[in-house]
Order: structure tokens, then sequence, then C-alpha cells
């Protein structure tokens, strides 16, 4: 599973990795971007703290992430 990490961010040779901000995010800023980490991991920071922790996730985790967001399996998540 994805672990909280602050070593070694950068995505490229000499360049920081491209982080992406989803089109759905709120003007508040309170937003999760999305980045693609060498040895092919993808990394996940919250967009107000660009500094701060990045979760890392294998592509076979990421996949079966982004498969339960298309099924559904978080729509009952952060409601109130």
């Amino acid at each position: 599973m994805g672990q909280p990490t602050l070593e070694n961010r950068s995505g490229r040779p000499g360049g920081d990795p491209h982080w992406v901000k989803s089109s759905l995010s709120f003007s508040n800023s309170n937003c999760v971007e999305v980045a693609d980490l060498p040895g092919g991991e993808i990394g996940v920071r919250h967009s107000k703290h660009t500094e701060g922790l990045v979760l890392r996730f294998t592509p076979g985790e990421w996949k079966a992430f982004l498969g339960g967001v298309r099924n559904g399996e978080f729509d009952s998540f952060g409601q109130l």
C-alpha cells in the first residue's frame, strides 16, 4: 500500500515531476495532485502543501484504486 515519504520526489533526471491537479478541484485549493515518479511509482500530494508528504503507489495499487473509483466503491466516503 502507498506510503508517505519526503525522499526523492524528482520524476525526471535533473527535474521535478509534472504534477497534475484535477479539473474538478475546488477553488479553495483543497485538492490533490498526481505525478509519475521514479521507478514507475505514482505520487499523490496535497496541492496546498507541495513540500509536504507524498503518498507513493505502485502501478498495480494505482490501477486498483482507480478501478474502485470508477466502480463507485468510494462514493459513500466524505458525506456528512
